[in-house]
């Protein structure tokens, strides 16, 4: 094999790239380092110049997942506006457009096993990403009584569980759904923040 790796301008970044397209087409389990490797032209011995193995790229490309999905969820949020159900409304639809549209990275942060607590950076970024939702929820609780309150947290962490559901089971290519995913996540959403009373039942 050539030793083009070697004055590979920006080599780092290319096995991140190899290694999200083996993601798509063999999962995050079914490939080798050498095969990432072997895809961005180098050795694999070069790679150990970057990554100390290939769980830590991977956790390289959930990181820059973690990125693009905070900015999107941030975008989504937009502070609340036009109102908070909205806001929260499109938070759900940025979660599905992102597992659409980047499913290397998508299926590095969820389905790699790779904890968002392996470094610093990368739950600094998860945590980011996380913090947009746990903003729409507390908006739509702020009329809700306080002792009637369920805690921000655990509200956030079942709408991210039905999101993520709605992604593995309807969202992915093939996987045909009764309905739109858009759709059965957003019946889905209003059916639980009914019954918490969060939204009216005339509401949308």
């Amino acid at each position: 094999m050539s030793k083009q790796g070697y004055h590979h301008g920006n080599l780092r970044q290319a096995l991140v790239t190899s290694t999200l397209a083996l993601i798509e087409e063999k999962g995050p389990t079914g490939f080798t380092l050498s095969e990432a490797a072997k895809r961005a032209g180098v050795t694999p011995a070069a790679v150990y110049r970057h990554f100390a193995g290939r769980e830590d790229l991977i956790a390289e490309c959930a990181r820059q997942g973690y990125l693009i999905f905070g900015d999107l969820m941030e975008h989504a949020w937009n502070g609340g506006k036009p109102t908070a159900l909205a806001a929260f409304s499109a938070t759900g639809r940025a979660y599905l457009a992102f597992a659409r549209k980047y499913p290397g990275h998508y299926m590095a942060m969820f389905e790699s096993g790779i904890s968002s607590n392996r470094s610093p950076e990368l739950s600094n970024v998860a945590s980011r990403a996380t913090g947009a939702i746990e903003q729409a929820t507390a908006a739509l609780m702020d009329h809700v009584p306080p002792e009637r309150r369920p805690p921000v947290a655990m509200v956030s962490a079942h709408i991210w569980a039905l999101s993520h559901g709605v992604v593995e089971l309807y969202a992915r290519e093939g996987n045909r759904a009764p309905y739109a995913p858009e759709d059965l996540l957003e019946s889905g959403i209003g059916v639980y923040l009914r019954g918490l009373g969060l939204i009216g039942p005339d509401r949308p």
